[in-house]
């Protein structure tokens, strides 16, 4: 899907021919944007011709940045931008920007260098400041530059590494101890299935591995992997689906063996199914293939569930253990798995609508909590009620903004605020290697190190360096952390608690990885969610996701980055605070009042998280309570230390501190009417941005299930019409029981503005009204497109988060015809041609493209001879070193026509200058390239103009 606001993206029309009528030819509009959910133009056969070789590769009458051009005609009209090298097939999505606008996500082609974005009739200028994102990264030569430019001394390697933090005392249980139960393993593989949006079937195949001779019915470990290449062969991967000829599925599924083993030594039985068939087909699907996902998640637990209940029917790798308990379900997703596996644990419980499911049944289990290591969260609107762990990588280099941060942030205040959500930083581990079929040297196809060391070697996350992790560390440290969610979540021990709620403890078995925690949830009682109703002194209410500097709290294009801040759909995103600290001298008080008094009675600590630079150390801050009748208590001191990081990591992240509250108990404090919060800084100098705070006692509540409505957005495709004034809306569908918030996000189409606004829903209403207003007429104009899209506030469960209404444009571009005004000129004046059009149109209109020819005989007018603005401002060149004009842009070059809105004629002029040299007379030859109804090129009429000497 591509999202251009009118203004900001007015058409580009190239002429076709008229039948029959040699001197007239119509404005055709090209391919409108592709609905979302169809298969893109970008979606091209082999054979077909790289861009550079495709004809009308460069925009018109400007020069775009560097890897970047336009490319085809019609339906294979595309924004085309070539990496300087491969990209390899990932997680995160790769996104086209202009400024802070997301123009859509394009497609690649199979070199995996092209990436296509149908463009359809919208313009694309060289001012626009395209970039390509994904994941947070800059993957354009511009923004690569721009980082080198900034780089520290420390990502050059030439400065000191970070400091060696001092390791956290041992829990007393160590979750990835290997268990008493040998285990057995086997394949089962069963017919394919038809998923909604996706044209070919998925397989349904998985690796099953279990504990042989356990007693009773078994929980359940089902694990999902990322998006990554489907087929290979000796030399190659592709991302192909089915196979082509002579290629082989790729096993991601079999790359958490040792996860798998574990969790099978101790007990449970585990399955890892293929999504191959979702790979290679998500990237024309609008969310990315989560529904997907999770509905082949849940075939596949029906599938089990149907077997423990008569083993019989099982495939033979299942009948050699013991019967699965689906009432006992972790799911565990890697990347793209990640938002897969949480979508099915929301699916499982507020069911998706059926016209969008690919799983019709019942549920006939029950998930107890999720692991979500590396992933993406593009909706950005967790599960509720789920508990969950979520790993994040300190050297992602593919989901390297590391948005699953919002699997924790992004549950505060929606339900019932008792399943723990955990976030576990791993310091020096990739994205790849904690499944092994993605990990050189163990993978049976081609693997690499997502981390890109760009020739330069990061501090932290360079191969070698003391906090890099290897492969083998690495996949370590995730099966421990993997198997104290399991502990926690499904078997109830609340002794493993502490290495995953901030409790600073670590895994002996987790080797030397350094891991730090901190949770929301749990037995966490909400004391301080800034907001904009939030007082704040000696600091500042700042917003996560804004572009001016001034209101975000941290700057888009700094260096430090936060997972916390992970950027969503819009721009601006109310909602979404933090608090600024920044001092100068120590004693300089932080306070922080909310509009309502809180209440911490009944907790044992105020638990704190607080982000400080990467690689800071020993920040300090007192803690000041204050209650309603204005008695203060200081509860403590906290000391905070950075994250390693470098200008390349996403470091900022918060670390949780607790004070106790016995101080606040002793001093009279009325806890169930606690007013203010107060930090004052110990240290000279330094910044913080305080995330939340909580009263914590210890413990695992049970999670529960709120009722509540889900919330899900579609999309609508009309035609204009040609006469009348017609209302449109967002679908929206609201089902489930109860009522909750959401906030909705409207999207101007023709500014691309974002408006917010929070409405109460609940089942039947109507207060997600997104309306569109279409006056039919029989002039042409644009498709018109306006977007929405929502987040969970409170009591609500948010399934497709984005939709909107696309106004198809019905009526046909107006004929034109080409006429000299000047073309016999003396020097100094200027070629002119006018194109005039039969009627006029609703909308800016660019038209014929002239291209420049070389001369057939005489002189050719050269750089020298025209005016050297006019000569910059088409192509971007000096006048010198001169050069015939038809050899510009590699003898590609273009002058466009441009029509305002209304208007019928428009005049393409070439202003030349005076010389004093004696010369014949010069010539500009113009050749219009044009199309007929199919689109096939038609070499147009040639118009010549000549330029004399000055008498």
């Amino acid at each position: 899907m591509i999202r251009m606001t009118r203004k900001g993206a007015a058409a580009v029309a190239v002429l076709a021919l008229a039948a029959g009528a040699p001197e007239l030819a119509y404005a055709s509009p090209g391919q409108t944007p592709a609905p979302p959910g169809s298969a893109p133009a970008a979606q091209q056969a082999e054979g077909t011709r790289p861009a550079a070789q495709q004809p009308g590769a460069r925009q018109p009458g400007g020069k775009l940045p560097e890897g970047w051009r336009i490319t085809g005609v019609g339906a294979e009209r595309h924004l085309v931008w070539t990496a300087p090298e491969r990209v390899p097939m990932g997680d995160a999505r790769v996104e086209f920007h202009a400024g802070d606008r997301v123009l859509g996500a394009p497609a690649p082609d199979k070199d995996q260098r092209t990436f296509r974005l149908p463009l359809g009739s919208a313009e694309v200028g060289p001012d626009d400041a395209l970039k390509v994102l994904a994941g947070g990264r800059r993957l354009d030569q511009a923004g690569k530059a721009e980082a080198a430019e900034r780089a520290p001394r420390d990502r050059r390697g030439t400065g000191p590494a970070p400091q060696a933090a001092s390791p956290a005392p041992a829990n007393p249980v160590d979750p990835g101890t290997k268990g008493r139960y040998r285990t057995v393993s086997g394949d089962y593989t069963l017919p394919s299935v038809k998923l909604p949006d996706f044209p070919r079937k998925v397989e349904m195949t998985a690796t099953v591995v279990g504990p042989k001779d356990a007693p009773g019915k078994r929980p359940v470990a089902l694990f999902l992997h990322g998006r990554h290449s489907t087929c290979y062969n000796a030399q190659n991967e592709t991302g192909s689906w089915p196979c082509d000829t002579g290629f082989k599925p790729i096993p991601s599924h079999k790359g958490y063996l040792h996860d798998q083993r574990l969790l099978a030594s101790q007990g449970y039985v585990t399955v890892s199914i293929s999504a191959n068939g979702i790979n290679g087909q998500d990237h024309s699907i609008e969310d990315a293939g989560a529904q997907a996902r999770s509905s082949l998640v849940r075939q596949h637990l029906a599938r089990l569930a149907g077997w423990s209940a008569n083993p019989a029917s099982a495939p033979a790798a299942l009948r050699k253990l013991p019967r699965a308990d689906l009432d006992k379900v972790l799911l565990v997703g890697h990347s793209r798995g990640g938002e897969g596996v949480n979508r099915a644990a929301l699916d499982s419980r507020y069911p998706a609508p059926a016209d969008r499911d690919g799983y019709k049944g019942p549920v006939r289990w029950k998930i107890r909590g999720t692991v979500l290591i590396g992933p993406t969260i593009f909706g950005q609107n967790p599960a509720p009620d789920v508990p969950s762990v979520t790993l994040l990588p300190g050297c992602d280099g593919d989901v390297s903004d590391l948005q699953g941060q919002i699997y924790a942030d992004g549950t505060r205040a929606v339900s019932r605020g008792k399943a723990l959500q955990s976030s576990v930083y791993m310091v020096g581990a990739n994205h790849n290697f904690f499944n092994t079929e993605w990990t050189p040297g163990q993978a049976v196809a081609p693997a690499w190190d997502d981390w890109d060391s760009d020739d330069t070697r990061d501090a932290v996350c360079a191969p070698g360096t003391r906090t890099r992790l290897t492969a083998k560390q690495q996949q370590t440290a995730g099966s421990t952390y993997i198997a104290a969610a399991a502990r926690l979540f499904v078997a109830g021990d609340d002794k493993v608690r502490p290495l995953l709620d901030g409790s600073n403890r670590r895994a002996p078995s987790a080797g030397p990885a350094q891991v730090r925690t901190h949770a929301v949830g749990g037995n966490r009682v909400p004391a301080v969610l800034p907001s904009a109703s939030t007082k704040v002194t000696g600091g500042r209410l700042c917003a996560q996701i804004d572009p001016d500097p001034a209101k975000a709290c941290l700057p888009l294009e700094g260096s430090a980055r936060s997972p916390h801040f992970a950027f969503w759909e819009t721009a601006r995103e109310p909602g979404r605070h933090a608090i600024a600290m920044n001092w100068n001298r120590a004693g300089t008080p932080l306070k922080v009042t909310p509009a309502k008094k809180f209440s911490v009675k009944g907790s044992e600590s105020l638990a704190l998280r607080v982000i400080v630079p990467q690689n800071s150390t020993g920040t300090k801050l007192d803690v000041r309570l204050t209650d309603a009748a204005g008695r203060k208590a200081h509860l403590g001191q906290v000391r905070i230390d950075g994250i390693p990081g470098t200008d390349r990591t996403t470091s900022a992240w918060a670390r949780e501190v607790r004070v106790p509250l016995k101080a606040a108990v002793r001093a009279g404090l009325d806890l169930r009417k606690a007013a203010s919060l107060e930090l004052t800084p110990r240290t000279g100098s330094g910044k913080a941005w305080l995330m939340d705070a909580w009263g914590w006692r210890p413990g695992t509540p049970a999670a529960g299930t709120a009722k509540m409505p889900r919330v899900d957005l579609g999309r609508l495709t009309v035609k204009e019409g040609d006469s009348g004034s017609r209302t449109f809306r967002v679908p929206v569908k609201i089902t489930g029981h109860g009522s909750g918030q959401v906030r909705v996000f409207v999207q101007d189409a023709e500014t691309g503005a974002t408006t917010a606004r929070t409405v109460t829903v609940k089942p039947g209403s109507q207060a997600v009204d997104v309306p569109i207003t279409v006056e039919g007429n029989t002039r042409f104009a644009y498709d018109s497109a306006r977007s929405a899209f929502v987040k969970a506030v409170r009591g609500v469960a948010v399934g497709a988060h984005s939709g909107g209404v696309l106004v198809r444009n019905d009526d046909p571009m107006p004929k034109i015809s080409v006429a000299p005004v000047a073309d016999k000129v003396t020097e100094g004046q200027a070629l002119s041609w006018r194109v005039k059009l039969s009627e006029a149109a609703d909308v800016e209109l660019y038209g014929i493209a002239f291209k420049l020819l070389p001369a057939t005989g005489g002189t050719e007018l050269s750089t020298r001879d025209v005016d050297p603005t006019w000569l910059d401002a088409q192509f971007g060149t000096p006048p010198t070193p001169e050069v015939p004009l038809s050899r510009l842009w590699e003898g590609d070059a273009y002058l466009p026509v441009m029509f305002a809105a209304g208007a019928l004629t428009a005049d393409v002029t070439v202003p030349t200058v005076t010389d004093s040299v004696a010369e014949t007379d010069e010539t500009l030859r113009l050749q219009e390239i044009v199309h007929d109804a199919e689109w096939n090129p038609i070499e147009g009429d040639i118009h010549t103009g000549t330029v004399r000497d000055t008498p």
